[in-house]
């Protein structure tokens, strides 16, 4: 009993080996090859910063990335031009 645990034990580990061994592998071939070995993430707009507050849908917006209207000497930011419009009419 404890023979067929320990073998079933001694598998799984050089399973794991084996496996570990193939990764090495294959990243040294794809290095030599010149391809990337992970994935490159997709390139995402920065938009931190400053969040301010949309007055029509009360969505939070980054000040970079806002629609700016400038009423009375104060500027307020829009999530977008429709709600840009919006407030021209209220």
């Amino acid at each position: 009993m404890f023979r067929n645990v320990f073998r079933l034990i001694l598998m799984l580990v050089g399973a794991l080996f084996v496996r570990q061994v193939v990764v090495l592998i294959m990243r040294a071939f794809s290095q030599m090859a010149g391809l990337p070995t992970t994935p490159s993430p997709s390139p995402r707009q920065q938009s931190g910063g400053e969040l301010k507050k949309d007055p029509v849908c009360g969505t939070f917006v980054a000040v970079a990335s806002s629609v700016k209207r400038n009423v009375n000497g104060e500027v307020i930011h829009f999530c977008s031009t429709a709600c840009r419009d919006k407030y021209q009419i209220a």
